[in-house]
C-alpha cells in the first residue's frame, strides 16, 4: 500500500541503515492502518543494502498511538483479525531483516509504544512520555502490547499504568527499562542513526541471532536454552565474516574494548 505517511530514506555508507519516519505529524503520529500496512510493507521491501534501520517521528510526538477516529464498530471476530494483522506488521520489525533502533520523542502511548516496543533499541530523549491509556477509554491493547511491554517493565507496572492512567515521564521511563538511552531533547534522533550505523557494522548472522534467537533463548527451558545457544555460536563462528573479524583482533587489527 503506497502512502505519504510513511516516509523512507536511506543513511550512511552504501545505504546501509534504513530511516522510516511516521509522518502524520498533524495527528501525533496516530497510527491508522494504512500507516500499519506500510510499516509492514516498508521492512518487506528493505533495499538489500540495508543493515540497520531507525524509526521516527515528524513533529513533536513520535506516536501518540491508535488513531480513535478510524476507530470502526467491529464484531468480536473482526476485532480479532484487526488485532492480528497489527501482530503481523510488528512481528517484522521484531523479527524482520536487521537491527531496529527507535528514536522516541513526545508522546509514546498505546500503540506508539506498542511499536517501540517491538523495536530492539529505543534513544528517547527529554521530551518523551509513556502512557496506555486503553483502560480508561473501555478498549485493550491489540498491538502486541500485552506480550512485549512486560517484557520491559513487568505485569505490574504494565497493570497499574492500564488501571490507573500513569503515566511516566522520561527519567523514569528509562530508568524502568522503556529506554536504554537518555538524551537531551531534540538529539533522539541523532542518537539513534549513530547507533545504527555501528550496529550496520557488526557482522549480520551475529546481528540476526541477536534479534532471532536471543529472544527466544530467553524463553526456553535452560537445557534447551544451552542447546540453542552453542548451535547459534557454532554457526555464527563459522562464517567467513567471523574468522576474520577475529582473525584481525589476534593480529593487532582491530580495536581493543576500552572504558568509556
Amino acid at each position: 500500500m503506497s502512502t505519504t505517511d510513511l516516509i523512507v530514506q536511506y543513511h550512511g555508507d552504501q545505504n546501509q541503515v534504513a530511516v522510516l519516519r511516521l509522518n502524520r505529524g498533524a495527528k501525533r503520529n496516530a497510527l491508522n492502518d494504512g500507516l500499519i500496512i506500510a510499516i509492514r510493507d516498508a521492512f518487506d521491501n528493505l533495499a538489500p543494502t540495508a543493515r540497520a534501520a531507525v524509526i521516527d517521528g515528524t513533529g513533536e510526538h513520535f506516536c501518540a498511538g491508535l488513531d480513535l477516529s478510524e476507530l470502526k464498530e467491529r464484531d468480536a471476530g473482526q476485532g480479532l483479525h484487526h488485532s492480528r494483522m497489527w501482530h503481523d506488521a510488528l512481528e517484522r520489525v521484531q523479527y524482520g531483516p536487521v537491527p531496529v533502533i527507535a528514536a522516541l520523542h513526545g508522546a509514546v502511548v498505546g500503540g506508539g509504544l506498542e511499536l517501540a516496543s517491538s523495536c530492539h533499541i529505543r534513544v528517547a530523549d527529554d521530551t518523551t512520555f509513556y502512557a496506555l491509556p486503553e483502560g480508561s477509554r473501555g478498549i485493550f491493547v491489540g498491538g502486541g502490547g500485552a506480550v512485549r511491554i512486560p517484557r520491559l517493565i513487568g505485569v505490574a507496572r504494565m497493570t497499574d499504568m492500564m488501571l490507573t492512567g500513569r503515566v511516566y515521564n522520561a527519567v523514569d521511563g528509562e530508568r524502568l527499562g522503556f529506554a536504554q538511552y537518555l538524551v537531551p531533547a531534540g538529539t533522539a534522533f541523532d542518537k539513534a542513526l549513530e547507533i545504527a550505523v555501528r550496529v550496520a557494522s557488526n557482522a549480520p548472522l551475529t546481528n540476526y541471532a541477536l534479534m532471532h534467537a536471543l529472544p527466544r533463548i530467553a524463553e526456553q527451558p535452560a537445557d534447551q536454552g544451552f542447546l540453542t545457544e552453542a548451535m547459534m555460536a557454532a554457526i555464527a563462528q563459522s562464517a567467513p565474516e567471523a574468522k576474520e573479524r577475529v582473525r584481525a583482533f589476534l593480529e593487532g587489527r582491530a580495536d581493543k574494548v576500552k572504558k568509556s
